[in-house]
């Protein structure tokens, strides 16, 4: 599969100096009540969450290093539990 030719979605993200990175966007979950992103660029894969107001959704960058370390690992767990592969075709 060429690069252009990805079927995750992509979004951009300005940081905190104002550059605009574009991500795929390799998961959406649930956990602990909250929603997060997880994101993946060339150079690196970030986890954010997602929070929705009157104007509608952003993406929230998390600070906390041990809380996004327990979502992820959290996550991963998910995962290995039940992998993609495991529903077939129901996954597009």
């Amino acid at each position: 599969m060429k690069k252009n030719d990805s079927i995750r979605d992509l979004i951009t993200v300005e940081d905190e100096s104002g550059n605009e990175i574009s991500y795929e966007v390799e998961a959406l979950f649930d956990m602990r009540g909250e929603t997060y992103a997880l994101l993946r660029s060339e150079s690196e894969t970030v986890l954010m969450q997602v929070e929705e107001d009157e104007h509608g959704q952003h993406l929230v960058g998390l600070t906390n290093e041990t809380e996004k370390e327990d979502i992820l690992d959290a996550y991963e767990i998910a995962v290995d539990a039940a992998p993609a592969e495991d529903f077939g075709d129901e996954i597009r």
